[in-house]
């Protein structure tokens, strides 16, 4: 429940973090949005003025132009209901008395335009503002009474920007944007990245890397971590692993340097003597095996029933009982077969005869599992007794033994995408063959080999 709790608690706080990260970018670009409009208002608004006013007096200079030759038949009433366009016949018309410097900024410029598209130069007056629109009296040249003609006059505004304006500081913004990202959220979360990996191999424990920046990095920082996590330890598996073999083969090379010493050898020195020899040798299968675990070996099509009868044939009858359906399936046969035969010697030297090994189908795997009589190991005792060189009794080194067993049978299980289970029965019934019993559970779908799968 506690552990639920806190997955939840640090989903939660990664959910914070995300949002927080994207309002904090979603600020960054409106922020590099608002300063590129500012800045394009500033560098482009004149232009823009420029240009509109350009625009409007080529088209004023034709309706000008047009009205004046209509004037010389037609009355201004009537130019007005056929054209639409604002005629007055005053001798002055009614000015604006609000002082706007914008507008005579722009009455001026519209001016200078008519002034080079017209025979004559036009009189601009800035009109009076009845809404929101700005508009502009212009002279016309009328041959019986003078006329003027309103039009409007469009601004540009500081507020809201042009729509190209608007377009253009959006894309400014993105690539400011993008570049801040890029920057901070990917290119100096790689750099610590690389300054991690310069330092792997020059200390004794690499360094790990915080996760931080683009989920993409991110994830690249935890795979790099869980590397340096498998690095440290098979250095600290390693390091064991070397002390162990100094260990182990020091007590038996020193008393057959004693033997080897002494003038001449009785035959209980002899046998003595070949009993050093085969602890040796089985040291130094445990730790080649352990070393190596099967990892060469190609997987084979086994009757798996023959194959353990097989493998504990060298035992007694009498002491090893079988239970084994005949089952079928692919393993790696010299590497399982030392991890079973590892399971056995166990059971014989700790625990007590008969041992009953028991082959069986569970569902999409098969079981291998090993009972002795004995008292089993305690369950505080399970996972600490899986890792190398570790020895639940004082003797270590006694009779060839490292401590490597069940870490073998544990690393070729795993090999095997199988699991080594441990079961205590306190009060034994008439189903259960034993006391302890160490169960291997190993899927028949291994990894993809089937190609290269050869047969017993």
């Amino acid at each position: 429940m506690a552990h639920r709790d806190h997955a939840e608690m640090k989903r939660a706080v990664n959910w914070w973090r995300l949002l927080i990260r994207i309002a904090a970018w979603s600020g960054l670009l409106f922020s590099a949005w608002f300063v590129w409009l500012l800045l394009l208002q500033a560098l482009f608004g004149r232009q823009l003025e420029r240009l509109q006013t350009v625009q409007l007096g080529r088209e004023l200079a034709v309706n000008v132009r047009l009205t004046e030759l209509t004037l010389e038949r037609y009355p201004p009433v009537l130019i007005n209901e056929l054209t639409g366009l604002d005629l007055a016949v005053m001798i002055r018309p009614p000015l604006s008395t609000r002082e706007d410097p914008d507008l005579d900024h722009r009455i001026v410029g519209l001016q200078r335009e008519l002034c080079t598209r017209l025979s004559h130069c036009p009189i601009l007056l800035p009109a009076k503002r009845s809404d929101r629109t700005r508009h502009v009296w212009i002279e016309l040249i009328s041959p019986l009474e003078p006329v003027w003609l309103r039009a409007e006059l469009p601004m540009v505004q500081a507020w809201p920007p042009e729509p190209t304006l608007l377009v253009v500081g959006l894309v400014g913004a993105l690539i400011v944007t993008g570049g801040a990202y890029l920057l901070i959220e990917v290119e100096r979360p790689l750099r610590g990245l690389e300054r991690a990996l310069s330092r792997v191999g020059e200390s004794s424990d690499p360094p790990t890397v915080p996760a931080h920046g683009a989920p993409e990095v991110q994830r690249l920082t935890r795979r790099f971590n869980a590397m340096v996590r498998r690095l440290s330890a098979n250095r600290r598996e390693r390091e064991t692993m070397l002390a162990g073999i100094a260990h182990d083969l020091r007590a038996p090379i020193t008393r057959m340097r004693f033997r080897l010493s002494m003038p001449r050898l009785e035959q209980v020195d002899k046998e003595r003597c070949n009993s050093d020899l085969e602890a040796l040798e089985r040291i130094t299968g445990q730790f080649l095996l352990y070393a190596g675990g099967g990892e060469s070996e190609a997987l084979v099509e086994c009757p798996l029933d023959q194959w353990l009868a097989e493998v504990s044939a060298s035992h007694p009858p009498d002491q090893l009982q079988l239970d084994l359906k005949p089952i079928h399936a692919r393993v790696r046969p010299v590497a399982l077969g030392r991890a079973v035969a590892n399971l056995i010697n166990n059971a014989f030297t700790y625990g007590a005869a008969p041992v009953v090994v028991r082959l069986s189908q569970n569902n999409d795997a098969f079981q291998i599992e090993v009972w002795d009589q004995g008292e089993g190991m305690p369950r505080d005792q399970w996972e600490r007794a899986l890792q190398p060189f570790q020895r639940l009794d004082d003797a270590r080194g006694e009779q060839g033994h490292c401590g490597l067993g069940l870490a073998i049978v544990s690393h070729v299980v795993k090999r095997h995408n199988g699991r080594m289970d441990f079961e205590l029965v306190d009060h034994p019934g008439s189903k259960s063959p034993g006391r302890f019993c160490t169960t291997l559970t190993i899927p028949f779908q291994l990894e993809s080999q089937s190609a290269n799968v050869q047969k017993c």
